[in-house]
């Protein structure tokens, strides 16, 4: 159970304030207050991200490919090491973190979430991200931000149904913060936190994100997070081929999705036995392609804007997918979230380049493919089209995506669901606990009396 915060007498009149109000206003009130903090923690979290970078090697966090190659295989394994050292003496139960960890306390806890696993989760992804292992900020930062409004919930002794919906508007204001992406955030929330859209929990959620996107902005600006050249669709005869695109992602996103599950075989084994073998697995496909190490978005960049060859696209796209379902599937505290996008990145732009040389002078720029990739990949991993929809359009502010991006994201969904009848890596790590999800309100009611 989540530690109680006690709060102080200065606050009793704000607790009693907020008693006087209907649940809605109540929440709201809640909500806002929650995204600040929040918006503060993510802050808090990129700034750490930063800072122990350039203190260790001098470079940004995004940029780990720039140092030497001895340095890409030492790095993740050192990291692993010391990632190991804190966590192999917990038990497995406090090793889990990250979107799976908040969905399974929704489940199991009331949305009640300890500090002392948001802690874990701060160090972890710092640590394993300025390392290179291959994750993202993104599950960390949605651990911290659900985790920050449950603990504010729980000290307003509020029920379990308000801690649910303060624990989206926690996880939809950290993605907003962590990457500029406001709509993305309340989608995520609902789509893939929740699994549920309700009208009362549209409100608080959005206020939430509204806020941390105020104090992330105020901080690191409001600049779109890639740089996409401008592109559109040329031609509606390519609608063809952008469904042939669909498909090839989403045979990759179900191969990723197996391999995950093939490295989640290995939890049984120690902690830092695994985790080492993960950083090893990432230090030797940097040998070929430095750019899988991290979190990755340089590269997008490097993508959109055509500066990479197939043959580094290809190497790229193999070592990424190895290194990140390594990571993940072991269980190492970094998020899946950007990888995929990464992975989707190379992937469309292959294709991108594939559709050129066959109709030259035709075909859209390699740049729109290298969009439709991101967002297809997302939608295929996390089984979210409308939240991969959401994001790729504000990560890359880009609305001519949209149409060919629709088509995309559902074939690549379909082909996960069907062809390899799989879930989100979410559900699948939930169901591997024997944990239903979303869950029903009686088995709530029984996980709480438990």
């Amino acid at each position: 159970m989540a530690t109680r915060l006690e709060i102080p007498s200065l606050w009793a009149p704000v607790r009693r304030l907020l008693g006087g109000l209907d649940t809605l206003p109540r929440l709201t009130l809640l909500a806002a207050g929650a995204g600040f903090i929040v918006g503060g923690v993510i802050v808090l979290f990129r700034g750490a991200l930063e800072a122990l970078a350039w203190l260790l090697h001098g470079h940004g966090v995004d940029d780990l490919e720039a140092l030497p190659t001895v340095a890409h295989v030492v790095m993740p394994i050192v990291g692993a090491l010391a990632l190991g050292v804190v966590f192999n003496r917990l038990p497995a139960e406090e090793q889990r973190l990250g979107v799976s960890h908040v969905m399974e306390r929704l489940a199991r806890h009331g949305a009640q979430m300890p500090w002392r696993s948001a802690w874990r989760q701060f160090y972890g992804a710092v640590v394993g991200l300025v390392a290179g292992l291959s994750g993202g900020r993104e599950g960390p930062a949605v651990h911290l931000g659900a985790a920050a409004s449950s603990l504010l919930g729980t000290a307003f002794n509020q029920s379990a149904q308000n801690l649910r919906t303060l624990v989206a508007c926690g996880s939809a204001a950290a993605i907003a913060a962590s990457f500029n992406t406001p709509l993305a955030g309340v989608v995520f929330a609902m789509e893939v936190v929740l699994m549920e859209y309700t009208v009362v929990g549209f409100v608080p959620v959005i206020v939430s994100t509204v806020a941390a996107t105020v104090v992330s902005r105020s901080v690191f600006g409001g600049e779109a997070v890639f740089a996409v050249p401008e592109t559109e669709l040329r031609s509606l005869l390519e609608v063809p081929y952008i469904v042939l695109v669909g498909v090839a992602v989403g045979i990759l996103g179900g191969v990723f999705i197996r391999a995950v599950q093939m490295f989640a075989r290995f939890r049984a084994l120690p902690f830092w036995l695994r985790a080492t073998a993960a950083g090893g697995i990432t230090g030797g496909v940097a040998l070929f392609a430095p750019a899988a190490l991290g979190i990755g978005y340089d590269t997008v960049d490097t993508a959109l804007l055509g500066h990479l060859a197939w043959t580094a696209l290809l190497a790229i796209l193999v070592a990424k997918t190895i290194a990140t379902a390594a990571c993940v599937g072991v269980g190492l505290p970094v998020g899946i979230i950007a990888p995929t996008l990464m992975m989707g990145a190379m992937i469309g732009g292959l294709l991108g380049e594939a559709g050129n040389a066959m109709a030259p002078g035709h075909a859209s720029e390699p740049a729109l493919y290298v969009m439709l990739g991101m967002a297809a990949m997302m939608a295929a991993v996390l089984q979210a089209p409308l939240a991969a929809l959401a994001a790729v359009l504000e990560l890359t502010a880009n609305p001519a995506v949209i149409l060919p991006a629709m088509l995309v994201i559902v074939v690549a969904k379909l082909v996960v669901r069907q062809a390899f009848k799989q879930r989100s890596v979410f559900l699948d790590t939930l169901a591997g606990l024997g944990i239903r999800y979303p869950p029903k309100p009686s088995d709530e009611a029984r996980e709480q009396a438990s």
